[in-house]
């Protein structure tokens, strides 16, 4: 008897690790009190000040060479950046965010994790936050409280409020994501049906959302994970999915003007595009202006807006119109390009460009290259699938939108999972045992 129930409390320890990380995006689920850092930002810190006290009292190098250069890479421009900043407080505030966001954070993701069950643990909250998020922007949808577009009360924006219009399509895109991944895995039917199903519910919020960046980034995504999957598995899903979601968004009347009109404008963009896309092009013109006149370095950290009015055109509006989920009517200053390739570019240079797409690449490489690997033999589909869908669906996202807002640290936490499955797995043959609870972040320190 006794020797039966001894691996429950050892996969229960080995599962402690991954807490502090699953309430990052618990905390995500609460609403926005005011500005500023939220209290998933806060966490973040903590687990990074925490994993910083456990490597000191380990006395172990938390990180292998590989990991500390792929991880350590964007720090060069983002240093050189700072700089340039137009005051030390500047400097110091937008260094802390890009360190907090691509480097801190995914490391201490990297830390913590053991093994294969903690990475599917937190890969669950995702979809569970996405699934909570996407129930309240659903309701918003239907009752006319979300966040206004054309006039109606309609966008479904979940609590993160008309300000962040991008936090919940954000969240469901990534929980959609990882439920396509377990969906699309070796584990057992019921989670695999359960994920699917997910999948399908999911893309009713994804809808409703109007987000077009969204829309593209997932469906590539998802694309890409279906083909890496294998035919006959991705054919199953697929239709799955497919006949799910049109049950779902029938039922819900998706077919209305408004969202009709959304995704031709998807097409449209040349022809005649709207202000949101107009303003786009603008910022983006600004961000290659600023680039061209400080090709190595940049003009600095947070100065793209006091640039910006000096490399835009007269076609560029005072702001978004910002009315609804609780919001009174006021414009938001446009305060970045909408394109994390173009900030980097306008206020890192070459060189910062350089050093975070270069990580990026990286972790997509070797990522990659281990999925191949499992999907050949090995264990462990389902997180491939999972933190290399993680991965296409932020780089894709990052050609037409930035960080910014509460829903920022949940990429960071992203960026942690595909560093984990790139990084700190080893071969797939050699891999440690799940059941066993056996410590794979141990493969990291060596």
């Amino acid at each position: 008897m006794s020797h039966a129930l001894a691996p429950l409390p050892r996969r229960a320890a080995a599962l402690v690790p991954v807490l502090p990380l699953v309430a990052v995006p618990v905390l995500l689920a609460l609403p926005l009190t005011g500005d500023g850092a939220g209290p998933a930002d806060v966490v973040s810190g903590l687990v990074v000040g925490y994993c910083v006290i456990r490597v000191l009292r380990e006395r172990r190098r938390p990180l292998s060479p590989a990991a500390a250069l792929v991880l350590g890479l964007p720090v060069v421009g983002i240093a050189l950046a700072a700089l340039g900043a137009s005051s030390p407080q500047a400097g110091i505030a937008g260094m802390g965010r890009y360190l907090q966001v691509f480097v801190l954070v995914p490391a201490a993701v990297l830390i913590l994790l053991r093994d294969r069950a903690g990475f599917r643990v937190l890969a669950w909250s995702f979809v569970g936050l996405a699934l909570w998020q996407g129930a309240v922007g659903v309701h918003q949808y239907a009752t006319g409280t979300g966040a206004s577009y054309q006039g109606e009360g309609i966008r479904a924006v979940g609590t993160f409020g008309a300000g962040d219009v991008m936090g919940m399509a954000t969240v469901v895109s990534l929980g959609l994501v990882c439920a396509a991944g377990v969906a699309l895995g070796r584990a057992p039917v019921r989670q695999r049906l359960a994920a699917a199903v997910c999948a399908a519910v999911l893309l009713l919020p994804l809808a409703l959302s109007f987000s077009r960046g969204a829309w593209i980034a997932t469906a590539l995504t998802c694309a890409a994970q279906l083909a890496m999957a294998g035919l006959r598995r991705a054919l199953k899903v697929a239709a799955a999915v497919a006949a799910a979601g049109v049950i779902l968004m029938g039922g819900f009347g998706l077919g209305t003007a408004q969202l009709q009109e959304r995704i031709d404008s998807i097409t449209q963009v040349t022809d005649a595009p709207d202000q949101s896309v107009v303003d786009r092009y603008t910022l983006w013109a600004s961000a290659t202006g600023m680039w061209r006149e400080h090709p190595l370095t940049g003009v600095g950290l947070k100065n793209f807006p006091e640039y910006r009015d000096a490399h835009a055109t007269l076609a560029l509006s005072s702001g978004s119109d910002i009315e609804g989920a609780g919001a009174e009517y006021h414009k938001q200053a446009l305060l970045s390009p909408h394109s994390m390739y173009l900030l980097l570019l306008s206020e890192q240079g070459l060189i910062g460009l350089v050093t975070l797409a270069g990580s990026w690449l990286a972790l997509l490489v070797c990522g990659a290259r281990r999925l191949l690997l499992v999907r050949r033999r090995g264990p462990g589909l389902d997180c491939g699938l999972v933190a290399c869908g993680l991965l296409v669906w932020l780089l894709t996202d990052f050609v037409y939108g930035d960080i910014g807002g509460p829903s920022t640290v949940l990429t960071a936490m992203a960026l942690g999972l595909a560093a984990w499955w790139a990084l700190a797995c080893g071969e797939p043959e050699a891999g440690p045992r799940d059941a066993a609870g056996e410590r794979v972040g141990e493969a990291v320190a060596r």
